[in-house]
């Protein structure tokens, strides 16, 4: 009878994850994770043909964690629902810096934006129901937005600036009325 596995793989991928939160996701490698298993690497290999799989089941494990503080924010009630996203990308950055990073400072040229409309569809439906644009229009939006506030999200991620949150709610507040003026002037 083989020995009991000592690791099941959510315990590799749990600790894989906070090792990342850590040191940052590139300095990990089968080595370093094995050091933080107090183990060799070969528990990681029986659940994950190699590292590139396990890293892709960090990236999911992460992408969860974003999304339940976007899900949190946007349920909880004190924002409207659109600020409330935008407070938790940034919060998010705040927080998670290492998780940040690695979701959305990584090296993506490969993948096709287009490919995650879906997932914003219901942030683009709020700016059309509140702005009372059509969808195009609340797409550009929502991208001049995102581009706001993942500016805000990659200087805190990065210790660049470490602004306190009611000036952020401020500086969000204040871009989106900004935007909503500008478009709802241009059917003038």
């Amino acid at each position: 009878m083989p020995p009991k596995a000592k690791y099941t793989r959510e315990q590799i991928i749990k600790t894989a994850v906070n090792f990342v939160r850590q040191n940052g996701f590139n300095l990990l490698t089968a080595g370093n994770l094995a050091q933080s298993l107090n183990s060799s690497p070969k528990p990681i290999f029986c659940y994950f043909k190699n590292m590139n799989e396990l890293q892709c089941e960090i990236i999911s494990y992460a992408n969860n964690i974003y999304n339940k503080y976007i899900n949190d924010a946007m349920n909880k009630g004190d924002l409207p629902p659109y600020k409330a996203s935008g407070m938790a990308y940034i919060l998010f950055a705040k927080e998670e810096k290492e998780l940040f990073k690695l979701l959305f400072m990584r090296d993506r040229s490969s993948e096709n934006i287009e490919e995650n409309y879906e997932e914003i569809k219901p942030l683009i439906n709020l700016i059309m129901q509140n702005v009372k644009i059509s969808e195009q229009e609340a797409r550009l939006f929502h991208l001049e937005s995102w581009l706001y506030v993942h500016g805000i999200a990659t200087m805190i991620a990065t210790s660049y600036i470490d602004w306190d949150i009611y000036f952020i709610s401020d500086a969000l507040t204040d871009m989106y009325n900004g935007l909503k003026y500008r478009f709802l002037e241009r059917r003038k």
